[in-house]
């Protein structure tokens, strides 16, 4: 399984571009429709769904557009349950999260031990829930939900740079 992280539109959010042989999902296509199909396209790649993490526009704002250009469906919280999911070649279990906003959800891909997790979580902090939908409660018991998973997991957030749920638990203060 390869990965490519493309960062897009002027909030600077984080596109996934995950693929394995000539399949691929799309995870938060924010913006810049033309880019992104630019690199799936010099890639060789095949796309077979959308993914979002949550309904921010900032997330969102390419999504209809490439779900149109491609002919692919778009998951999200409204469309899949908290259970493991198949896409070919991809498996993946979705994990409602919310708190940033009550779209909000998680991807864990258990095979290769990393989850994509939106405006949930960053690098030592989570997500705004001062926005419409948020919640600071549905935060904190988000997070209690997510304590459950390996140290180990590699979080992919929606902006800013990798971390791990290891990390996250002893140096982010909102996991103690």
């Amino acid at each position: 399984m390869k990965m490519l992280k493309l960062v897009v539109g002027p909030l600077q959010t984080n596109c996934y571009i995950l693929y394995e042989d000539s399949k691929c999902l799309i995870v938060d296509p924010g913006d810049e429709e033309n880019n992104i199909i630019k690199q799936i396209e010099k890639l060789k790649l095949v796309p077979v769904a959308i993914l979002l993490t949550h309904n921010h526009f900032d997330h969102t704002g390419a999504a209809n557009s490439l779900s149109e250009f491609f002919r692919i469906p778009i998951y999200d919280y409204k469309n899949l349950f908290e259970e493991k999911k198949v896409i070919p070649p991809f498996t993946f279990r979705t994990i409602y999260t919310p708190g940033h906003s009550q779209s909000s959800v998680v991807y864990y891909f258990e095979d290769y031990n990393f989850m994509f997790v939106g405006d949930f979580i960053f690098y030592e902090n989570i997500g705004r829930v001062d926005l419409p939908g948020g919640s600071f409660q549905d935060m904190i018991n988000s997070l209690e939900k997510i304590k459950e998973y390996p140290d180990e997991t590699i979080l992919y957030p929606g902006h800013g740079e990798e971390t791990t749920l290891g990390h996250e638990k002893k140096y982010n203060h909102y996991f103690k």
